[in-house]
């Protein structure tokens, strides 16, 4: 081991003896940092999914050209026949030469580094997923390494051994795509896939570091470092005799074991989930939940045997899932699956379940074919049953299928009174958010202004919703309010403090007649628009020429959480706005600040112009946190046990300053949106059990810099700084070795 330490050693400072090597690095430090940062600043998301996305394919071309000289240069000029005449064996040169070669690679993949570290250090990014990128990122380099290294062994050309590297390497990458796979058969589509590169690389690189991505890229490394051995070795060995021989039949089991492990190892299981929050691992409310099953529920999910590549990862992500499920079922769980296109028996009982096919194109000969498949799931207990006729995702599954569960196995719904009158919204206007209550809570609508005859009660109502009246609550109804507040009921009041004015852009501004009661809970709705000029969404001005203008909207506030450590915040990195009006709090000892603008927030008058193209210039002292959602603790008793008074509100209260957010559009825009306003319902009727399921939130956090030159000096200090870094060290160590080769020289001259 130490002699194949020696070597790698020698074969990693050679590539700093080289030019080339430097160059290599630049172009591909230049190109991977350049892509990051194209896609950290035009999404404004504190993530490098753009640069391991990319990863791959630059890696491809990258690590063949650092590798294609390593044995081949040595055969051509005889050095490697020297080098194995040594006390040294033919495994410690390869072994040598492919840890030499890994290093070099890892040392310019190091080179991303900073910009993770800056990332990390200037937003809330997840660290785990970066981790988990990385190792993913050590992993795949690993194995095209080892591919390079035998491509180098396999000729005494270095062009060549570059050739054979590159094509290698991309029939890896290219296999698993629908460009490949759509002219495949089923099964030789599906092994494609699961030999396919990108696949492994893109499950890892989410956060989840997996078993069986880790056998992929170790097995198919050490395969290529054996092919390595074989041709690099079977030179001295005789054909005559047998070791030659065995040589090759244990190098041909080899490649079989790898192939067999990898195509055939959908079993195996074991991963280790490094996000934030354990995205890709069961939540303690789904598991209290399956816990307290007193009867077995039925999970059938059905599937063809035969479906199009690109969903295959998300069948493995499903198939993973229900597994986690009947483990933590403790029998009470019973997956069955169903083969529709295999089976007419299934294929009538997937259309009993109302899971109906779907259709997707295959290649067969020089045409494109239409054929059926079947992805979907229906979750079974009693008499009652729950259907996702189709899974086109996965990362809301947990949810989905644990808010199911819990639905059929509860046998009476809360109630949730969606209060209307007044000019105030229907549940209607928010169908994302209607379906996603509806699985949880029988919805009423109750008009508290015409409708005298529905008791408002917390007996009768856990949760009330209260959706932007635009006229002021007469006595009576705010009496109605107040009365089912102090019984203890709970209310999510979506207020706004102006409206839109139809005739042109701008605000102005709303009476609901709810002051006089929120200043009893200790909130104040501020009847202005809030607005932020760091975090904000973009929208766009139209078409000028050729170009679709883009420009930030401060009046679209993205709003990050006040703190981590309420219920209704863990887990969300933000909400998206429009034209929302600030809160503010006048009892900070029972309101907790749930969501604020930046430092860069700030608030405009009602009556002043909102369109995009005037943006707000207001004085840099006016700016800072604008509180936009706020949480009302209860308070039911007082030390002594005697029920809290009038200035001690018993009731639950959210109150957030706007109602927009919860329109489809926002929601499709920012899925977080709907995720908070259904924890706080159930926050709001204390039923916790699925906040923390729906608080798993897998988009990134938003990049928000405080200062422009931070933003300059995160981008320019990489793309510009860290090349030169290794151009300068390149250029000295370079100028070096030519002092020194110069002084020896003329002290041979000399001598």
């Amino acid at each position: 081991m130490n002699r194949t330490w020696i070597l790698a050693r020698r074969e990693f400072r050679s590539y700093f003896d080289h030019p080339t090597a430097y160059v290599l690095v630049v172009a591909f430090l230049a190109l991977a940092l350049f892509f990051a940062f194209r896609a950290l600043y035009a999404g404004g998301v504190a993530t490098l999914r753009g640069m391991f996305s990319l990863l791959p394919w630059l890696l491809a071309v990258f690590i063949p050209a650092i590798t294609m000289r390593s044995l081949a240069e040595e055969r051509r000029s005889g050095t490697l026949e020297w080098l194995v005449a040594q006390p040294i064996t033919e495994l410690d040169v390869v072994l040598g030469k492919f840890l030499g070669n890994w290093l070099f690679a890892l040392t310019a993949l190091a080179g991303t580094l900073p910009a993770a570290l800056g990332v990390w250090l200037v937003s809330e990014a997840d660290p785990g997923i970066m981790v988990a990128q990385y190792v993913g990122a050590a992993l795949m380099t690993a194995q095209l390494v080892a591919i390079g290294l035998f491509a180098s062994s396999a000729t005494r050309n270095q062009i060549t051994a570059f050739i054979l590297a590159l094509a290698i390497n991309f029939a890896l990458v290219l296999m698993g795509l629908p460009i490949v796979t759509l002219g495949l058969p089923g099964l030789l589509a599906e092994a494609a896939q699961r030999l396919a590169l990108l696949d492994h690389f893109d499950a890892v690189a989410r956060g989840v570091i997996d078993l069986r991505d880790v056998l992929y890229f170790v097995s198919m490394a050490g395969l290529f470092v054996a092919l390595t051995y074989l041709l690099v070795a079977g030179e001295r060995l005789s054909p005559a005799r047998g070791a030659l021989r065995r040589l090759r039949i244990g190098t041909a089991a080899l490649a079989v074991a790898v192939l067999a492990s990898n195509l055939l190892g959908a079993r195996i299981h074991g991963r280790i989930d490094l996000t934030r929050g354990n995205l890709y691992t069961l939540s303690s409310g789904t598991k209290r939940v399956l816990k307290g099953l007193d009867d077995v529920v039925t999970i059938k999910l059905v599937v063809s045997q035969e479906l199009p590549p690109e969903v295959m990862l998300t069948l493995r992500d499903v198939r993973d899932l229900l597994a986690d499920y009947r483990r933590a079922a403790d029998g009470r769980l019973r997956i069955e699956e169903l083969h529709p296109d295999r089976d007419t028996t299934a294929a009538s009982e997937a259309s009993g379940l109302g899971i109906q096919p779907i259709q997707f194109n295959v290649l067969r000969g020089d045409e494109f074919q239409v054929k059926r498949g079947w992805l979907g799931l229906a979750v079974l207990y009693a008499d009652k049953r729950e259907v996702i006729p189709l899974i086109d995702r996965t990362d809301d599954l947990e949810y989905r299928l644990t808010s199911m569960i819990a639905a059929l196995t509860t046998d009476r719904k809360p109630r949730l009174a969606f209060l209307s009158g007044f000019g105030a919204r229907s549940i209607w206007e928010f169908g994302a958010f209607r379906e996603v209550v509806q699985r949880q809570y029988d919805v009423r609508s109750v008009d508290i202004e015409n409708d005298t005859t529905i008791v408002l009660s917390p007996d009768s109502f856990e949760v009330a919703v209260l959706a932007a009246p635009q006229r002021p609550l007469d006595a009576a109804a705010l009496d109605r309010l107040r009365s089912y507040l102090d019984a203890g009921g709970a209310a999510l009041l979506l207020l706004d403090g102006t409206r839109l004015n139809p005739q042109m852009p701008m605000s102005d501004p709303v009476f609901t007649g709810l002051d006089p009661l929120l200043e009893e809970y200790g909130v104040r709705l501020v009847s202005s628009l809030a607005y932020d000029l760091r975090s904000n969404e973009q929208v766009s001005l139209g078409r000028q020429g050729f170009f679709n203008v883009i420009t930030s909207y401060p009046y679209w506030p993205i709003v990050l959480p006040a703190s981590d450590d309420h219920t209704l915040t863990r887990g969300l990195s933000a909400l998206s706005l429009a034209w929302a009006s600030p809160l503010e709090i006048t009892d900070s000892a029972r309101v907790r600040p749930l969501f604020t603008t930046t430092e860069y927030g700030g608030r405009q008058p009602a009556g002043t112009i909102i369109a995009p193209d005037v943006p707000p210039n207001p004085d840099p002292s006016e700016l800072g946190p604008q509180i936009m959602a706020v949480a009302v603790e209860p308070r039911a008793a007082e030390a002594d046990g005697e029920v809290a008074g009038a200035s001690e509100r018993r009731g639950r209260l959210v109150v957030i300053g706007d109602v927009d957010f919860l329109q489809d559009r926002f929601v499709q825009s920012n899925p977080q949106n709907l995720a908070f306003a259904a924890n706080a319902v159930d926050w709001l009727a204390q039923d916790e059990a699925l906040i923390a399921i729906r608080a798993k939130n897998r988009t990134p956090p938003p990049l928000v810099f405080e200062t422009d030159f931070t933003r300059a000096a995160l981008k320019w200090g990489n793309l510009v700084g860290v090349p030169l870094l290794f151009v300068a060290w390149g250029t000295s160590r370079v100028l070096r070795r030519r002092r020194l080769a110069s002084r020896r020289w003329q002290e041979e001259l000399a001598a």
